[in-house]
């Protein structure tokens, strides 16, 4: 998958609001594979909306979503499966990781599905986010910015066309959200993806090609 269109879209919450001030709702905007996104967001403006509906978690929405030209509309629960285990990984801001599980555990939950990243490589994921002697720990014992850097290996065990992660380091200091932005870096450009990161303040620290006011 190669773009991502968004016409003319806009929350159902918004629709008596037509005088917006946004780079996204009720405009005509075309993310691209390969280029990087920066999404800034006052607090209550739709952030989490928004990549709900690049997901295809919800569609309460007015205006049309086409991946490669075609709508969302048109899509059915086996299309939007494929797209989520191939072209698009979500790093959620909630994590939704399993608290009684294991590191290891919360990650392997997805690689079994894809098969696409091997232990070694996992293995050294963990070691670059400094979170390698936690992985036997069950999660719900990590600190919230532990959990953040579980939750985006997690993310990163799939292929994919576009990464989407909403305010992926609210709880890292500067120096894990340096080596977050790395991995995303390189993980982005070997697979020659797009990055799309939300944020209502602190930024994961990309050169971004393009940055948008929701």
């Amino acid at each position: 998958m190669t773009t991502i269109t968004l016409h003319q879209v806009l929350p159902q919450v918004f629709a008596a609001n037509r005088d917006l001030s946004s780079d996204v709702w009720l405009q005509d905007l075309t993310l691209e594979k390969g280029k990087f996104y920066l999404v800034e967001a006052d607090s209550g403006m739709g952030k989490s909306t928004f990549c709900s509906y690049l997901i295809g978690f919800r569609n309460d929405f007015s205006g049309t979503i086409r991946f490669d030209g075609r709508p969302s509309s048109e899509f059915t629960p086996t299309d939007w499966t494929r797209l989520r285990q191939r072209h698009i990984c979500y790093l959620f801001q909630e994590l939704r990781l399993f608290p009684e599980l294991s590191v290891w555990e919360n990650i392997q939950v997805k690689n079994r599905l894809t098969h696409f990243a091997t232990d070694s490589q996992i293995s050294a994921w963990l070691e670059r986010l400094d979170i390698a002697e936690k992985r036997d720990e069950k999660v719900g014992k990590l600190s919230f910015g532990q959990q953040q850097r579980v939750a985006l290996i997690r993310a990163l065990a799939q292929p994919f066309d576009f990464l989407l992660a909403d305010e992926p380091i609210s709880h890292l200091d500067d120096g894990n959200a340096e080596q977050m932005a790395q991995l995303i870096r390189e993980e982005a450009m070997r697979q020659g993806a797009a990055v799309i990161v939300t944020s209502i303040g602190k930024q994961l620290p990309l050169n971004y090609d393009c940055v948008l006011k929701l």
